[in-house]
């Protein structure tokens, strides 16, 4: 395999306006990520954006940008875009969609993802924790994974819900929305349009399900913070404190 890794940052959000360029310590949060992907060492490190100010943020850095449009209505098209403007001579077969808003998150996270893929039947790798904190199990916020297991700490996806599932007693596990493509399904998947179960959940992962895409999660053993609030940007600072 050889991965690329892409994150998309856009500047507009409704909860927490400009949060890329949040200050961590004396750097906007869009660096803290492209930090932790190039910690993870997969490959290259591309930033999508369709901000000036992001672009400028993350070169004056050292991180590689490409500009893409602004009207995308998912992050997946923006990194489908980003691919073949970051690519176009298709050196890269994988490609990891690391989210812009986790500044938590470790590299092994997204290393455990990618090798999910060295299986040649999946389409897909994502992580998933274990949901450890009662209020979690019923929050809309909280995207559960429903899967049947494969091996250890592995599963294959068979669902994924913001209900709490499956039913009975039993462990759940939080889906962090971390994404280790083969870049044939990738391109298939923008093809596609929005599925039922899409647009009802509002969760992009079950048109792949739906279009007949081998999703397997690997576990592993934390949840990086999303940071989504005021409250989610402090706590951010609090982990990342040098």
């Amino acid at each position: 395999m050889n991965p690329i890794v892409l994150i998309p940052s856009r500047l507009a959000a409704t909860r927490l306006p400009g949060k890329p360029l949040a200050d961590i310590h004396g750097e906007p949060m869009i660096v803290h990520v492209w930090r932790r992907a190039c910690e993870a060492d997969l490959g290259p490190v591309v930033i999508a954006t369709d901000h000036p100010d992001i672009a400028a943020a993350v070169t004056a850095a050292g991180g590689r940008v490409v500009m893409t449009r602004a009207e995308h209505p998912s992050g997946t098209d923006r990194i489908a875009e980003a691919l073949a403007l970051a690519d176009p001579d298709r050196r890269y077969d994988v490609v990891v969609n690391l989210q812009g808003d986790l500044p938590t998150v470790a590299p092994h996270v997204s290393r455990q993802a990618a090798a999910v893929l060295a299986d040649p039947d999946v389409a897909v790798g994502t992580p998933v924790a274990p949901i450890t904190r009662a209020e979690e199990a019923d929050a809309p916020s909280v995207v559960k994974m429903v899967g049947t297991p494969v091996g250890p700490g592995r599963f294959r996806a068979l669902y994924f819900t913001r209900t709490r599932a499956p039913w009975g007693e039993g462990t759940l596990y939080h889906h962090i929305g971390l994404y280790a493509w083969r870049r044939q399904a990738l391109e298939r998947f923008i093809a596609l349009p929005p599925a039922p179960l899409e647009r009802r959940e509002k969760l992009e992962q079950l048109r792949a399900l739906e279009a007949g895409m081998r999703i397997d999660a690997v576990l592993v053993d934390d949840v990086p913070l999303g940071v989504d609030t005021q409250e989610d940007l402090e706590r951010a600072r609090l982990l990342l404190a040098p």
